[in-house]
């Protein structure tokens, strides 16, 4: 790479956001286009893989791998989150749900002050990037490069938890993106052919010949550059720099936007001069405003081979099952684990759902991290509105170091209510007959919790993220907004930001799919051009 080169675009981060600007902004041969991605290309055939999703979340090679700091009301842990860093970002290691929240979340940030994000806007651009195996409908679009489809292997344990949360009380779902969000069923994942449908896979491999189009792995942003008010570029570590004649395009997630932001200078006053960091624009509510999905598992050893086991996961028993995979695209390896699931409603939730839960084909301990023999499954339940907030900071001015992860977990006691109740919810479905006759012993907790207090304990020794962390460059029109509605960092030309960190409030449910469509908007705001297709405005009318 020559010490400096000039493209019309830069976007930092060949995350999901970053891979669907690159497709949209490089389909007009005028534009220069330039990601830059700090991870490695995204060539593994665990990527690939779906049931891969065991290693590539508690492993190293293609995934950062942060903490919090000591969360006061989880009894002083520090709690592991991992991020995808290679092409393709989180949506290249996660477990490939497609949901997309509640309408009514995005009408909150509409009412909140960012007209054109309220749900009849950003619905176009869910269409617009969806290519369901189902087809197209009142809800869905079949069209889009993001393919999405059901699960072509499910296991006995998934089935059983449909059939246990239904006696529960809970109501089948086969939709969740559909005309109700509530009850319980499969989740459709983000797969083609039995194989992961990352954003890299959906939108930047497909044109990655462009001649206009350059894709930069291993290249990590120091500091962005500025003439006067305006960003012209990115200074790389090593000194190369990029710069950009038409704008710089933000794409780095939830911990690391808001940390380039402060290390170029903008972000908190005050902040910035205890890391001896140059004021270029004082925005105070850079790196707050975070906020995180935290959940609760309960694992269960079970009596047969009705999951997947640990002994599964060693490469020897994985190679006996890839023969399957790589031929047929079918078996057990096209599994995502995290096979269904579903929405319920706690007592403070409201008009719509605010716990989600998650059935894991397998004894998930500590994202993996711990891994027990034999059989097991996971059900977890996650608060899905939090009214804590948390923050990121800067450790140190060396873009090297990470930042300070502080989610504030559980800092408002409403939150602790939500979780409480999500766990009963899901004991609940765990002590019906289908769950029942499958289980060996209670694996965590060992033993049956009696009481609140007992919950609440086991909640704060054992609650951890479900890796949706967003909000720390929200977008607004108050003092602590960073973008506006166009996202546009604030008092800063040239410059903004396109991932999970501008949302100003948590959706209700995994967040890769409105994240993909938030992009979608970006870049049609940047092309100057509306969402645009026939089946969008069809959707919208039959509504």
């Amino acid at each position: 790479m020559p010490r400096q080169m000039v493209f019309d675009y830069v976007i930092v981060g060949g995350g999901s956001a970053g891979c669907v600007l690159a497709n949209r902004l490089s389909a007009d041969e005028q534009h220069r286009v330039c990601v830059l991605e700090a991870g490695p290309a995204d060539r593994s055939l665990l990527i690939q893989m779906p049931a891969g999703v065991g290693y590539l979340v508690p492993g190293t090679g293609y995934n950062r791998h942060f903490h919090t700091e000591p969360q006061t009301q989880l009894k002083g842990r520090r709690l592991f989150w991992p991020r995808g860093r290679t092409l393709g970002g989180s949506s290249s290691i996660n477990a490939m749900i497609y949901t997309r929240g509640n309408g009514a979340d995005y009408d909150a940030w509409e009412a909140a002050g960012n007209p054109g994000w309220g749900w009849r806007d950003l619905l176009p651009y869910f269409l617009l990037s969806e290519g369901n195996e189902r087809g197209s409908d009142a809800h869905h679009s079949g069209y889009g490069p993001l393919t999405v489809s059901d699960l072509k292997w499910k296991s006995e344990a998934g089935r059983a938890f449909v059939r246990a949360a239904q006696a529960a009380g809970h109501r089948l779902n086969n939709d969740f993106n559909g005309g109700q969000q509530g009850g319980v069923g499969f989740y459709q994942v983000t797969q083609k052919h039995g194989r992961r449908c990352s954003a890299a896979s959906a939108y930047l491999h497909p044109v990655k010949n462009r001649p206009n189009l350059s894709v930069f792995t291993g290249r990590q942003v120091a500091r962005l550059l500025f003439r006067g008010d305006r960003v012209t570029g990115v200074e790389l570590l090593g000194g190369r720099r990029i710069l950009a004649n038409r704008e710089v395009l933000l794409c780095g997630g939830a911990v690391q936007s808001p940390q380039l932001l402060m290390l170029s200078g903008i972000g908190p006053e005050e902040e910035l001069k205890r890391q001896g960091i140059l004021l270029q624009a004082h925005l105070p509510g850079v790196g707050r405003n975070l906020q995180d999905h935290l959940d609760i598992v309960q694992v269960e050893e079970a009596s047969r081979a009705i999951t997947f086991s640990d002994s599964l996961w060693p490469k020897f028993r994985t190679a006996l099952r890839l023969p399957e995979f790589l031929l047929t695209n079918r078996g057990p390896l096209t599994s995502n684990v995290a096979e269904a699931g579903g929405f319920a409603s706690s007592s403070c939730a409201g008009l719509h759902p605010d716990i989600q839960f998650h059935l894991c084909a397998a004894p998930v301990f500590r994202h993996g991290l711990e891994k027990p023999e034999g059989f097991g499954y996971s059900l977890h339940a996650c608060a899905l509105r939090p009214r804590s907030r948390g923050e990121i900071t800067l450790a140190s001015g060396d873009p090297r170091q990470p930042p300070l992860i502080q989610p504030n977990y559980l800092g408002e006691r409403e939150d602790m209510q939500v979780m409480v109740e999500g766990f009963k919810m899901a004991r609940e479905i765990l002590e019906q007959e289908a769950l029942v006759r499958h289980r060996k012993r209670r694996w965590s907790p060992a033993k049956k919790l009696k009481n609140r207090r007992a919950i609440e304990n086991f909640i704060r020794a054992h609650a951890e993220t479900i890796y949706h962390p967003v909000g720390s460059c929200k977008m607004g029109c108050d003092e602590m907004a960073v973008v506006d509605s166009e996202l546009k960092v604030r008092g800063v030309d040239g410059l903004r930001v396109v991932d999970a960190s501008i949302m100003p409030t948590l959706i209700s449910g995994n967040t890769n799919a409105p994240v993909i469509a938030i992009a979608e908007k970006a870049a049609a705001m940047i092309l100057g051009r509306a969402a645009a297709s026939p089946e969008s405005k069809e959707v919208l009318e039959s509504e």
